[in-house]
């Protein structure tokens, strides 16, 4: 059986490999570089190690690359087979026509509240992770909104349409960020950057910032991502309102992801106090699709605790999750995909697989594009003599 680490299984042993002697250097030397000890190195170039998050962004920093890379996103061929591939294209088209008004000939944009009911169910759709239904809808609807931004008098209307734009630019961010495509989601933030004080909504501004950091996060600058964070809540002030401390309760479970996978354990402790806390007063919230609330914040201490190789302790955190029976299913999808690295890494290997197909069953296109899944699966695969017919098909279906 192929070497699940080498390239033809998509491991991140072997791209770590091949970048470092793209760049000339020896183990020894990108060890010094990324200040991981070289048998530790070794080890995860061989795929008898987890690669965790903290070391994966070590590494990527080393050799001046981002993390995407070392994943192997995006994934071109799972992108061909759905046909996102083409789709991409016509997304970046309306992101670039951002400001220019409708041709003569242009058909009008519908009524604004009916572009509202539109958004609101292209919202329902990134909540379950349909990217590829989003990938058809998003382009002319882009158009149509931008063209009330352009045509709307100040007032109400113009936020309206500005909050509606910022709505839009998130949805692309996310579906480039999963599907790997970073300079689209660049591009849709940079765009949502601009639409978001324009729409007279404080929160809209936060949540840019908080999915920035995520990009800041991606390209291995953890430290950075945390002092946007914690500009993003000196901004958004506590007014009272549910909707506000949701924002901020995620605002905090982002600067927790990033502390721990910068290594600083203390500092990451104590933003997932805070947002627990937060989370006391909110109760379990959907507000702008951030998902907030008591179950997400122990979500966020299993995957803090699996970053830093405490995977029995993160297991322990996991069994103990309850997902509501209305749990969005990209979320739900991220617990699963979440519990199976931990289950893998304590050699639980068939709840491990269960698991993944929880992740496939709750939001299957986030599952097939979703680089931990890839990792978990090729450790699977090196973890037995001779796979299983489902385990094969699962790795294909992903593309392992």
């Amino acid at each position: 059986m192929p070497h699940p680490t080498r390239l033809d299984t998509g491991g991140i042993g072997a791209r770590i490999e091949e970048v470092s002697a793209l760049r000339g250097y020896s183990l020894r030397e990108l060890a010094r570089r990324a200040h991981v000890s070289p048998s530790m190195l070794s080890r995860i170039i061989n795929g008898h190690r987890q690669a965790s998050p903290a070391i994966v962004s070590a590494v990527a920093r080393a050799l001046s690359v981002s993390i995407s890379v070392l994943h192997g996103q995006p994934y071109i061929h799972q992108l061909q087979a759905d046909q996102l591939d083409r789709l991409i294209t016509p997304i970046s088209v309306a992101l670039d026509d951002w400001d220019i008004p409708l041709g003569q000939g242009d058909p009008p944009p519908r009524p604004l509240a009916t572009l509202e009911a539109t958004v609101t169910a292209l919202n329902g759709q990134r909540a379950r992770a349909e990217y590829i239904e989003i990938a058809h809808e998003i382009p002319s609807l882009l158009a149509e909104v931008n063209a009330h931004v352009l045509t709307q008098s100040p007032g109400y209307a113009l936020e309206r349409a500005a909050w509606l734009q910022a709505e839009l630019c998130r949805t692309v961010y996310v579906v480039g960020r999963q599907i790997g495509f970073l300079d689209l989601a660049r591009l849709a933030l940079a765009r949502m950057a601009v639409a978001a004080p324009g729409s007279g909504d404080p929160r809209q501004v936060a949540i840019e910032r908080w999915d920035r950091a995520q990009l800041m996060a991606d390209a291995a600058r953890h430290d950075r991502g945390v002092l946007l964070v914690q500009q993003a809540l000196r901004d958004l002030d506590d007014d009272g309102e549910q909707a506000t401390r949701a924002v901020r309760g995620a605002l905090h479970l982002k600067a927790a992801i990033l502390s721990s996978r910068r290594g600083d354990t203390a500092g990451a402790d104590e933003w997932l106090g805070e947002a627990e806390e937060i989370a006391k007063r909110t109760g379990e919230t959907r507000d702008y699709g951030l998902v907030f609330g008591p179950v997400n914040v122990v979500i966020h201490a299993m995957s803090a605790s699996s970053d830093r190789d405490k995977h029995a302790r993160a297991l322990e955190k996991a069994r103990k999750v309850q997902l509501p029976e209305d749990y969005p299913e990209a979320r739900a999808g991220h617990y699963w995909v979440d519990r199976a690295r931990a289950e893998t890494w304590t050699a639980r290997h068939e709840d491990a697989f269960a698991s993944l197909g929880r992740a496939r069953k709750a939001a299957p296109q986030q599952t097939r594009y979703h680089p931990g899944v890839h990792e978990t699966v090729a450790t699977l695969l090196r973890a037995r003599a001779k796979a299983s017919g489902d385990l094969l098909e699962f790795a294909n279906w992903c593309g392992v």
